[in-house]
């Protein structure tokens, strides 16, 4: 993402073959104005960051277009990424003063609770358990729950054919609940998705389940034993967690920030820099929830 220094600021589409066949790099040039004037709120949380001069944000690290970071790279890539940029440089943080922390499904609330991050992006479905303990703004972007299987496994082809089966997803996942709960799967919970997909490939679980985006990335890569199968059966809106339910005051500026970004279209370009590298267009960006 490249930034431009000025006064003033800045749906589920699948991810198919030929983004995972760059390696998961989503990290194209996008233009976000940096807000040097940005003065916060007294007391607010968004003052505390200022006056550190650096925001924590937590993220994925291995789900290609979403949140991915290769070996040996100092930085991640992903939609998820480029909406952690958005954020920080409405507050008038440069590149550098971003510090990725990578978490898991299982440690987000923890992270966000103890303070080991400010914000995190990970593709974090928003849900009514979850805004009692934390914050979650957004939606800011839309997908659903799809499943992963072996290329000559025919025994599954939506979640109804997975009573009995054991299915893997990660550890604290809403996708991981919705199977067991909703369609009797057995669930096998790891940290990451890519624990669950040399799972998958070694023949140990029947399935992979999150949402379809991250799948596909992970059948690109290999496409001769993997597949991704029936229609999305879930609804899942990312939205960007932080510390506090009741931070109404840092809720309305994520929320105002990511929606100047949808207005101006920087939105849009950081999703065709990132799962749109497929060649999938943009959808329409979701409307956000309200601040309350």
């Amino acid at each position: 993402m490249r930034y431009t220094k000025t006064k003033s600021l800045f749906a589920g589409a699948a991810l198919v073959m030929s983004l995972a066949a760059c390696g998961g790099d989503g990290g194209g040039e996008v233009d976000v104005e940096v807000k040097e004037d940005y003065n916060p709120p007294a007391g607010s949380t968004m003052e505390r960051i200022v006056d550190e001069g650096k925001i924590k944000i937590g993220v994925k690290t291995d789900q290609p277009g979403i949140g991915f970071q290769e070996a040996g790279s100092d930085t991640p890539e992903g939609f998820d990424i480029e909406m952690g940029k958005v954020i920080a440089a409405g507050m008038g943080l440069e590149p550098d003063q971003i510090e990725w922390v990578p978490t898991i499904s299982d440690n987000r609330e923890p992270f966000l609770q103890n303070g080991t991050v400010d914000i995190v992006a990970a593709s974090y479905s928003i849900t009514d358990e979850r805004r009692e303990i934390v914050g979650q703004a957004g939606p800011y972007y839309v997908t659903g729950q799809q499943l992963l299987v072996a290329a000559d496994d025919d025994s599954i082809s939506g979640p109804e054919d997975l009573d009995g089966k054991k299915v893997c997803s990660v550890t604290g996942s809403t996708s991981i609940e919705t199977v067991e709960k909703e369609y009797g799967a057995d669930p096998a919970g790891f940290d990451t998705y890519s624990e669950c997909v040399t799972q998958l490939q070694n023949g140990n679980v029947d399935a992979v389940t999150t949402d379809g985006a991250i799948l596909l990335g992970y059948a690109a890569q290999d496409p001769d034993n993997l597949k991704v199968v029936g229609e999305a059966f879930s609804e899942e809106r990312y939205g960007i967690g932080y510390q506090k339910p009741d931070d109404t005051e840092f809720c309305q500026f994520i929320t105002d920030t990511i929606q100047a970004s949808m207005d101006d279209d920087t939105w849009k370009e950081a999703f065709d820099a990132t799962l749109g590298e497929s060649g999938v267009e943009a959808p329409e960006p979701p409307e956000m929830d309200p601040c309350e």
